[in-house]
C-alpha cells in the first residue's frame, strides 16, 4: 500500500486526506493519505523517506512551502519561478519539488467566472503561497497587483521576483477590484482583519485562501457590506486534483459528492 501525507504546522484543520481518500477510493488504488504535524526540522528526515519508497507524495501547506526546497533534487518550472512547492514525488530516483497552487488558484476564479481583466488586485500577506497567487492572476490578466504585509522584508523579497508589483504599508488600503487575505489570520475564531468595510464599497470580490472556517470574519463583514465573496475551496480542490494527477496518473472527478466532503 502506497503512502501520502499533508505536511504543515498547525495541519488539524487540513481536509486533504478527507478528499484524496475519497478518489483513492472511487479509483481503486491501493493507497492511503494521512496528514503530519511537523517542525522545521522533521523536514528533512520526512522528505528522505520518499527516496526509500516508505512515502510515496507529499503535500505542503503552511508554513512549509519554502522550506522544503533546499531538502530536493530539483523542482519544476513551476516550482522554480514561484519558490513555491506544494506536491513532492519521486522520478527517475530524485526527489521532485512541484506547484499546484497556481493552477488551482487559477481554476479556482474560472469556475466562480471571474474576469480579472482590467482589475486591480489588493493581496494581503506575502507567505509560501502568495508567489503562486501573484503569478497566477498575472497569467490571468490582473491590472495591478498590490501588496501588503504585516513584515515589509517577505514583501521586498517578492518584489525582487515580481518588479511590477506594487508594495504598501500594512494598514493602508488601496483601490482595488478584488482583496485577497493570504495572511492565516482567520483559522482562529479570534482572529480578525482589521478593515473599514464602510470605507472600501460594494460590490468588490473578497476572497480567502481559508477554507476550513468556511466563512471568517473577514468575508462574512464584506457580505454584509454588500460584497462578492469566495473562499479557497475551490482553489483547495483543484491543487489536489493536480496533485493526485501527478501521483497516481489519474485527474479525479469533482462530483458533488466531493464538494460535500
Amino acid at each position: 500500500m502506497k503512502k501520502y501525507f499533508v505536511i504543515g504546522n498547525p495541519i488539524e484543520h487540513s481536509l486533504s486526506p478527507k478528499l484524496h481518500n475519497y478518489w483513492i477510493k472511487e479509483n481503486n488504488i491501493d493507497a492511503v493519505y494521512d496528514k503530519k504535524q511537523l517542525n522545521e526540522n522533521d523536514i528533512e528526515g520526512v522528505i528522505s523517506e520518499i527516496k526509500n519508497d516508505k512515502i510515496h507524495g507529499i503535500n505542503v501547506t503552511v508554513p512549509f512551502k519554502m522550506s522544503v526546497i533546499p531538502f530536493l533534487d530539483q523542482l519544476t518550472p513551476l516550482a522554480k519561478e514561484t519558490q513555491s512547492v506544494n506536491t513532492i514525488f519521486k522520478k527517475d530516483n530524485k526527489i521532485v519539488g512541484d506547484n499546484t497552487d497556481v493552477g488551482g488558484f487559477e481554476k479556482g476564479l474560472k469556475y466562480i467566472n471571474y474576469n480579472l481583466k482590467k482589475k486591480n488586485v489588493f493581496i494581503l500577506g506575502a507567505g509560501g503561497v502568495v508567489s503562486s497567487i501573484i503569478l497566477a492572476l498575472k497569467r490571468l490578466g490582473a491590472a495591478k497587483i498590490i501588496l501588503s504585509n504585516r513584515t515589509k522584508k517577505k514583501a521586498d523579497n517578492l518584489k525582487k521576483r515580481y518588479m511590477d508589483l506594487e508594495i504598501i504599508d500594512w494598514g493602508k488600503i488601496p483601490d482595488f477590484d478584488m482583496i485577497i487575505n493570504a495572511t492565516s489570520l482567520g483559522l482562529k475564531n479570534d482572529d480578525q482583519i482589521k478593515l473599514n468595510y464602510a470605507e472600501i464599497g460594494t460590490n468588490k470580490l473578497f476572497y480567502d485562501i481559508i477554507y476550513n472556517p468556511s466563512k471568517t470574519k473577514f468575508l462574512s463583514k464584506a457580505k454584509q457590506f454588500g460584497n462578492q465573496i469566495e473562499n479557497g475551496k475551490m482553489m483547495f480542490i483543484y491543487q489536489a486534483q493536480l496533485a493526485f494527477r501527478i501521483w497516481h496518473n489519474i485527474l479525479p472527478k469533482i462530483d458533488n459528492k466531493l464538494l460535500d466532503l
